[in-house]
């Protein structure tokens, strides 16, 4: 007998003779997510195992493994051999006061001499006699006591499943590049990407002097806040200072939010590029904000060649948003008190809806291309 820890997917049992790649993917991304701690993890079929591990670190794994898109529950099981006398001496030991039970087999390995009713009968018989103060309850029990019997002739025994994140294993999608600022839902934007296999390097866009280095750093704290779900590498920051003097000396002021964010897009393009990236990811919410209204998102889209730009917050209510990111941990740090590039020369009355004909003839007033690589030239790329 070994304390083992079980894992199970979910959405991977949809993908047919390409499942062998999702499990295999899985995999490695638990690893990497226990890497450093003394523990191995193993796919047994369409289980994976962590083992050798010492018990204090048993709640350590569990809370690192909760981080890992694609697993579906996480449970802390023990390991017997698949006898039905090494079942039966297991569960005669087990221990119930004032309570109701009933226990759950999954029979994988068809083998076994016992069908699953039979075996639940039988254990159910076992229990309710040792423990006189418990009581059978098979529709709401207080325990479950759940049976696995694999096909690689071992059998796990545990008493529930603990919800995992979900979602597809990071890498299973392309890559992407999102704009990260230093609010609230840019790094939710993050988690909900990645919850569908994206890989993500972080873009941000600093306006020195006018931003502090306190702002940048508190965008790389939410980086490494999120890393874990999202396996980010690394963050590109951007100067965005003339850029934004540039459309602030030139362009009337109601523009200066949309012209900013179609400079955004394009360099987010470009960058894209260099990188590898297939997708472009924003925390943009239709309708939070001026910039984020139909007209102004039609705006920033039509200066992109071929990138897509994927918004997985666009029909969130905010409250689910701050949740989210509570649950994650970025809340606390998102709302610290530095300001972001957006919130330079920021106008009295932005403009809702822009016209895309007069945003062209604004923009027609700035050297374009000359901004954008004068912004390239000075791209810092930080280790996360």
């Amino acid at each position: 007998m070994k304390k083992v820890i079980m894992i199970k997917y979910g959405e991977i049992y949809l993908k047919g003779n390409n499942r062998g790649f999702f499990e295999s993917l899985l995999l490695k991304n638990i690893k990497y997510a226990l890497y450093g701690m003394q523990a191995t993890a193993k796919r047994v079929r369409t289980r994976y195992f962590v083992e050798n591990f010492e018990e204090s670190q048993e709640d350590e794994i569990v809370e690192k493994l909760k981080k890992v898109f694609g697993i579906h529950s996480i449970s802390k099981a023990v390991e017997i051999d698949t006898t039905k006398d090494e079942i039966i001496d297991f569960c005669s030991k087990i221990r119930l006061e004032n309570c109701t039970f009933k226990v759950d087999t999954n029979r994988a390995d068809k083998n076994f001499e016992l069908s699953s009713m039979q075996l639940n009968c039988l254990l159910g018989e076992i229990i309710l006699n040792n423990n006189p103060t418990a009581k059978v309850d098979v529709h709401k029990p207080d325990v479950t006591i759940f049976v696995d019997i694999r096909e690689n002739k071992k059998t796990y025994i545990y008493y529930k499943d603990i919800l995992g994140a979900g979602g597809m294993p990071v890498g299973s999608s392309a890559d992407g590049l999102v704009l990260l600022s230093g609010g609230i839902d840019s790094p939710v934007a993050c988690y909900q990407i990645a919850k569908r296999g994206m890989h993500l390097t972080g873009l941000h866009f600093a306006s020195y002097p006018y931003t502090s280095e306190q702002a940048k750093e508190k965008v790389v704290k939410l980086a490494k806040i999120t890393k874990p779900y999202t396996h980010m590498k690394k963050l590109l920051v951007v100067s965005f200072t003339e850029i934004q003097e540039h459309i602030h000396k030139y362009c009337r002021d109601e523009y200066m939010i949309t012209l900013m964010r179609r400079f955004m897009m394009r360099i987010a393009e470009r960058l894209a590029n260099q990188v590898g990236a297939k997708a472009i990811v924003t925390g943009e919410n239709l309708g939070q904000v001026a910039s984020q209204t139909v007209e102004s998102i039609t705006s920033s889209n039509s200066v992109l060649e071929v990138m897509p730009v994927f918004r997985p917050l666009i029909a969130m209510d905010k409250e689910e948003i701050i949740d989210i990111s509570k649950k994650i941990g970025t809340f606390e740090t998102s709302i610290l008190p530095y300001e972001d590039c957006c919130t330079v020369f920021l106008p009295k009355y932005p403009l809702i809806k822009p016209n895309l004909k007069k945003v062209l003839e604004e923009e027609s007033k700035l050297d374009v291309e000359n901004l954008i690589k004068n912004a390239l030239n000075k791209v810092e790329e930080i280790k996360i």
